[in-house]
């Protein structure tokens, strides 16, 4: 029996007499990478699900051993290496590029791929994975190279696809295998590129923060001046309809008072009509000559009086006089007048004078 100690390290395709090869390929089944041996010629081969063997007759390919039973002729056939089918993680080393506006960045990612093909993974080249990883080196390279450094972040998941593309398109045909996404893990700038854009995003909020506030004084003044004008608006009408309402108070009482005087004189002219009309005119006058003379000298310290102010049964007189004057000349004129029909009769000549 073997020691723990010596078991440890071993695989049981090591041990003398024992051959597993799918156990040794579960160990270790990147053979191809690590350059483990691919396991010993007995004739009878059990290979692991997802895997790929590569057999060779004389150092000459022969044919991909599949999953399951395969069998292979002792001393004359060998097995060359072993292919993972399943999805393969392949980590990118960091590295330095620069962008277009000159800024050196350090960068790392990592590369998901699948093995399709196993003949060309095997024969197309040397070490697949180194291959892989240098081309999408320089691949990152020139990606970036062509964006700059605010590009870099906006656009990392372009940059991801432009670099999936760019060795799909290498490695498909030549390598046998599928590059399936590329992911871009950490970015690493320079200390005084760091503080540049602190500096540069301080200074954009700051200027966002300044035009935000001139946004609200702006539109503080605008309601403000807006709010005066719908005042001065609403004044104006007010005023205006104040106005309106004067004038029409104004026009209706001017109407009432011409009204009221037309029926005035209409009843002074019946009542002057009638049997001692003519007295009783004549003492309204003489009440009103008496009433005005003694209101004169309430309103001013001059005054001005007719000759005869004492003769106040003369000043009747020739009130009466005038007023029959002017009653005889319209009696004159509505009699050489035609008669009008009734709804265009015009009024007492009394109300005229």
């Amino acid at each position: 029996m073997f020691p723990a100690a010596r078991f440890r390290g071993l695989t049981l395709s090591k041990l003398p007499g024992i051959h597993t090869p799918s156990y040794s390929a579960a160990v270790n089944p990147r053979c191809y990478a690590t350059g483990n041996r691919p396991p010993i010629n007995l004739g009878v081969h059990f290979v692991p699900q997802q895997q790929a063997w590569i057999a060779e007759r004389f150092g000459k390919f022969l044919r991909v051993m599949h999953p399951g039973l395969n069998f292979l002729i002792p001393l004359v056939d060998s097995v060359r290496t072993i292919q993972i089918l399943q999805e393969l993680v392949i980590q990118i080393p960091s590295q330095s590029a620069v962008t277009a506006d000159n800024v050196t960045l350090h960068l790392d990612g990592v590369l998901y791929v699948k093995v399709h093909d196993p003949y060309q993974a095997t024969y197309g080249v040397e070490d697949v994975e180194t291959a892989v990883t240098q081309l999408a080196q320089t691949t990152m390279r020139s990606e970036l190279g062509k964006i700059t450094l605010d590009h870099v972040f906006k656009e990392r998941e372009n940059l991801n696809y432009n670099i999936v593309e760019s060795i799909s398109g290498a490695a498909h045909s030549s390598w046998g295998l599928d590059c399936l996404r590329y992911e871009i893990r950490d970015i690493t700038l320079p200390e005084r590129v760091k503080d540049a854009m602190q500096l540069q995003v301080e200074a954009e909020r700051r200027k966002r923060a300044l035009i935000l506030e001139s946004e609200g004084i702006r539109e503080s003044d605008i309601n403000k001046a807006e709010g005066r004008k719908q005042a001065a608006i609403l004044a104006s009408e007010a005023n205006k309809q104040e106005q309106i309402n004067e004038a029409e108070g104004e026009a209706r009482a001017l109407l009432s008072v011409a009204q009221a005087r037309a029926m005035s004189i209409n009843h002074i002219a019946e009542s002057v009509a009638k049997d001692h009309g003519v007295s009783a005119a004549s003492l309204n006058v003489a009440e009103l000559y008496v009433s005005a003379f003694s209101n004169l000298a309430k309103e001013g310290n001059t005054i001005l009086l007719p000759g005869n102010a004492a003769d106040v049964a003369n000043t009747v007189t020739q009130a009466m006089g005038i007023y029959g004057h002017l009653h005889k000349s319209a009696v004159q004129q509505s009699a050489a007048t035609p008669t009008l029909p009734s709804n265009q009769q015009s009024i007492d000549p009394a109300s005229n004078s």
